[in-house]
Order: structure tokens, then C-alpha cells, then sequence
């Protein structure tokens, strides 16, 4: 059932939908995903920049003594609340843009969201590259903070909605290669301008203006999604875009036919999106996998794990520019894993990534905390032999590579594509609120927690890591090769959640075609 390519046409026969992989439809995707470029080089330049001494000595000199200190215990060199607060503050304003741009994205369309976003993350970079004091960093990384809010709503949909059925899993984790793609570049300028004795940061945090440029400019030249152009009453534009997509000599009046369809049940009644997600009638399954996704995603250690690498590498002995070189092959290791995960995703389908993906994950992070426990123990003995120092990047590489194919780039494809469109805009909103908010969180505590729990943080993500595994088993549908407007029949016919799932006449058809 989840491999076939389907909808349901009039008189209930099933068809594919015309038109394939055209060079239109491979540049335009490509510009959507390029908006994760600014947020992967946010999450690399930021663990960069914080070991930086230059940057430290300006800043944060406390943190600087701690490092020099002999007897400062390994685990707690880092940790300091403002430091903290500088790294973490990014995730709070994302998470409040993001559910402002669900409505933005919904009245303005993809498009818009995606401009503003990028116009946001310039005028970010800008001035943290300038900043003379904590509040302009703090500053700065707000507005950066809105900027990734921003265009990581609009982006997952765009490519969702724009690209063919057959390669929406492919297209949609271009998303996540530009944002590994940008934290590979974030730890290279840092390998780099660490050599730069005292402005060196300042390079670092200003060529982020250089992602949100492309975006500006690139965000001026596509058209907006053919869902987000019906839904905003305008169908000549969307049959036209629709059409430039798909190629000229597609014939598309049945993929939109259902498009408008889709459109029209959504305009049809006067509940908004967010209450009918939070609220509605046959919506409770959107929102426990708007929720669970995104918690579970944060929950693998990844995220922390990406941010601070460098201050991980320093911990377990390796000096700054061996730290900041250790991140860019963690960075190279992860972006192999997203091409994995790219060929595979629309053969193999979610589920099988996600389950093989949690099983290596939950295996590398047990291997982390037996090395690091044998070796600096419960009390951070300052450095560890050189083999076991080296035995955990490869530990640390095996483990990236497991999340960059499985959990990295389908946290932006499951989401994206299983809301219907009268609620996709707010689910993925909460999809993306709740991400950011717990990455708030976690870069928040998670140099306390390393503090405190010493090597143990790696078995506290290893067990969280195991529940999610058994979760997707359990409760998550495949959804390889279903069109966005059939994707209801999907969750009709699963074991659990066909008891919440309301059908109207068609998708009960659909659902006995499958």
C-alpha cells in the first residue's frame, strides 16, 4: 500500500498524477532547501565561536579562567548561564516566529515567509559580526532566531507541496543536506578564523550574511506554492505554477483538480487551523505526531551534540583547533549520511530509516558513556589517553551518521507531508514550536547537565533514544508515495489511530482502493 502512487478521481478511479522530475521544479526545491542552510551554519558557528579564546576574552572571561584552571573538573569547563543564554536564545525567538509565521504563511503564502525570514537572518548576522557587548550578541541572535523561525515553517511545505509525489521524500530532505551543509561550512570558517588572533569570531558570525543572502535572492525569483496560491483565492496562478512545475507538456487538471478540492473543504468551514488541530473532531491524531515528532527529534542529543561538538572534543582532551577540526569531520560524516538517507527514503520508505537509524543511534551513545566513564569517570579527571580521546570521534561520527540518515532529515519530511492543508500551516507550526523550544531548553541546561551528569548524559539520551524507536514501531503509518490530499486513508487504515480518523465518502473509497 505505502509504495504506490495514488489518488482517488471522480467515479473512484485511481490514478497516478502526470508529470515528473523537470528541471523547474529541481531548481525551485533546491531554493526552498536552501533555507537550511542559515540555520545549520547558526548551529556550527555557534559551538565555534564559543571555544574561540578571543571571543571568550571579550565576553565571557569567567568562562576563559575556567578553561586554564588545572583543576577544573573536565565536565564543567563550559559551564556558565550568560554563555549559555548567548547559544540558547536563537531557540526561544524561533520558536515564537514560527507560530506567528503560521499565520504570515497561511495569508501571505510560502514565498513571503521565506523573504522575510531570510531578510531577518542578514540583519542578524550583521550585527552580532559588530557586537561590542553581550546585548548586541543577544540581540543579533534573536533577530537570527526569527529568521530560522521563519523560513523553517515555510520551507518543508514548499517542497512538500511543490515537488512530485514519487520524489517528496528526496526533495524534502534537501532541507536537512543544506542545513548540514551549513554547519560544514560553519566549522570550516571556524577551523579558519580561529587562527585569526582577536576579531577571528567576527568572520565567523558575519559570513552568515552570506546564506541569507542567497535566500533573499533567491526567494525573489521562484512562485509561490499551488496549495498556498488556492487557498488565497487566486487559481489562475496556482494552475500556472502548478503547470511550470511539472513541465509544459504534463497534463495537470487532475493534481489540481484535487488541489482546489482540498482547498475548497478547508475554506468551507469557519474553524481556524490551530483550533481545529488543538480541538477538532478527527484532528487528535496531527497533533500527537505534531508533538512527538519534534520531541523525540531533540530528545536523540543531536541537536546539543551539534552545537556544542567542539566544547564535547575540548572536553575529552582535544585542543581548540583540533576541537573545531573534529566538528568538520562530524559535519562531513553527517552530510554523507543525509545522501544516504536522500537514495533511500523513497525506496525504503520512513519507517525502515527510522527504526534502523534508532537502533545504531542507541548503540553509539552507550559506547560514548562506557569510554567516557572508564576514562574521565564521575569526576572529570582532566584529559583522556589519545586512542580513547580518538575512539570516541569515531563513536561520535558512527552516531551522526546513524541520525543523518534517519531522524534528521525525516524530522522535516513526516511532518511536512501528513497534514491535510486545512491544517497544515499550524501543524507545522507546532511541529516546528516544539522543536525550538526544547532546543531552547537543552542548549540551555545541557552544559549543566554534562556538569552534573557527567557521562551519563549520553545514557539519559540513549534511553529516550529506545522509546522513540519503539513509538515509530508502534504508532507511525508509512507514508512513501501517498499524495499530500490522500494522506487521511493512510492513517484510516492503521491499527491504532483508524479509531479517530473520520472519513467523508470519497476517502472512504480511497480507503477501499488501497
Amino acid at each position: 500500500m505505502a509504495g504506490e502512487v495514488f489518488f482517488v478521481a471522480e467515479g473512484g478511479r485511481v490514478r497516478d498524477y502526470s508529470g515528473g522530475l523537470t528541471f523547474s521544479v529541481a531548481v525551485t526545491c533546491l531554493m526552498a532547501a536552501s533555507c537550511g542552510l542559515i540555520f545549520g551554519y547558526d548551529i556550527g558557528v555557534t559551538g565555534g565561536v564559543t571555544q574561540m579564546e578571543s571571543f571568550l576574552e571579550k565576553f565571557f572571561p569567567e568562562v576563559l579562567r575556567g578553561m586554564k584552571s588545572a583543576r577544573r573538573d573536565a565536565y564543567c569547563k563550559y559551564d556558565n548561564q550568560l554563555l549559555t543564554a548567548f547559544t540558547s536564545s536563537m531557540y526561544i525567538a524561533g520558536m515564537l516566529a514560527s507560530l506567528v509565521a503560521s499565520v504570515v504563511t497561511r495569508r501571505l503564502g510560502r514565498k513571503a515567509v521565506m523573504l522575510v525570514g531570510g531578510t531577518m537572518f542578514l540583519a542578524g548576522s550583521v550585527i552580532n559580526a559588530s557586537a561590542v557587548n553581550i546585548a548586541m550578541l543577544i540581540i543579533g541572535r534573536i533577530l537570527l532566531g526569527f529568521g530560522v523561525g521563519f523560513t523553517a515553517q515555510a520551507a518543508p511545505l514548499y517542497l512538500a507541496e511543490t515537488s512530485p509525489t514519487r520524489w517528496r521524500g528526496a526533495f524534502t530532505t534537501a532541507y536537512h543536506f543544506f542545513l548540514v551543509a551549513g554547519t560544514l561550512a560553519a566549522n570550516v570558517a571556524n577551523y579558519f578564523t580561529n587562527r585569526i588572533p582577536g576579531w577571528g569570531w567576527r568572520v565567523s558570525l558575519g559570513l552568515a550574511a552570506v546564506p541569507a543572502a542567497i535566500i533573499v535572492a533567491g526567494a525573489l525569483f521562484v512562485s509561490d506554492t499551488p496549495s498556498s496560491l488556492v487557498l488565497r483565492g487566486d487559481p489562475d496562478r496556482a494552475r500556472a505554477s502548478l503547470q511550470r512545475v511539472r513541465g509544459a507538456g504534463a497534463d495537470v487538471e487532475a493534481e489540481f483538480k484535487d488541489i482546489a478540492l482540498a482547498a475548497e473543504e478547508a475554506r468551507r468551514s469557519d474553524e481556524g487551523a490551530f483550533r481545529r488541530l488543538l480541538r477538532g473532531k478527527g484532528y487528535g491524531h496531527y497533533l500527537v505526531m505534531a508533538v512527538a515528532i519534534p520531541t523525540f527529534f531533540d530528545l536523540t542529543g543531536m541537536v546539543v551534540v551539534a552545537v556544542f561538538s567542539p566544547v564535547l572534543f575540548r572536553t575529552v582532551g582535544f585542543d581548540s583547533q583540533k576541537a573545531v577540526l573534529g566538528s568538520v569531520i562530524v559535519s562531513l560524516v553527517s552530510l554523507a549520511g543525509v545522501v544516504v538517507s536522500t537514495a533511500a527514503v523513497d525506496r525504503c520508505g520512513r519507517r525502515v530509516l527510522f527504526l534502523a537509524g534508532g537502533a545504531a543511534m542507541l548503540a553509539f551513545q552507550v559506547g560514548v558513556a562506557w569510554i567516557m566513564a572508564l576514562h574521565l569517570g564521575k569526576h572529570g579527571a582532566v584529559t583522556m589517553p589519545r586512542s580513547y580521546a580518538v575512539g570516541v570521534v569515531v563513536l561520535m561520527c558512527l552516531y551522526t551518521f546513524s541520525f543523518s540518515v534517519s531522524w534528521g532529515p525525516l524530522k522535516w519530511v513526516v511532518p511536512s507531508e501528513i497534514y491535510p492543508v486545512e491544517i497544515r500551516s499550524a501543524g507545522q507550526a507546532v511541529t516546528l514550536s516544539v522543536a525550538l523550544t526544547l532546543s531552547f531548553t537543552q542548549t540551555q541546561v545541557f552544559i549543566s547537565m554534562l556538569c552534573a551528569m557527567k557521562y551519563a548524559i549520553f545514557l539519559f539520551y540513549a534511553g529516550w533514544v529506545l522509546a522513540m524507536t519503539v513509538f515509530i514501531a508502534a504508532f507511525l503509518p508509512e507514508t512513501k508515495g501517498v499524495p499530500l490530499e490522500a494522506m487521511r486513508s493512510v492513517w484510516a487504515g492503521h491499527w491504532f489511530w483508524r479509531r479517530f480518523v473520520v472519513l467523508d465518502a470519497k476517502q472512504e473509497v480511497q480507503l477501499n482502493r488501497m
